[in-house]
């Protein structure tokens, strides 16, 4: 168990420790319940499987590797 405290805007800060072992990045969306008073449940929500595509794409080491398409729609490709 480890002690955090809340802030004067209401925030609840995870340990750093915590932080690290499970992953949690700064954005990332949790899902707060209310178990009884003075009782929460804090669960993260699951990351959509192609968060970060565009930055991996964007990191592609060589120059205008990736082009635009001029098209509404890629069906005629």
């Amino acid at each position: 168990m480890m002690k955090t405290v809340v802030s004067s805007k209401g925030q609840i800060v995870l340990p750093a420790e915590l932080r690290q072992m499970d992953e949690v990045e700064k954005g990332q969306e949790f899902d707060v319940e209310r178990l009884d008073r003075g009782d929460y449940r804090l669960v993260r929500r699951p990351i959509p499987q192609n968060q970060g595509a565009i930055d991996w794409l964007l990191a592609c080491p060589r120059k205008d590797y990736f082009v635009p398409i001029d098209s509404d729609s890629t069906d005629t490709l």
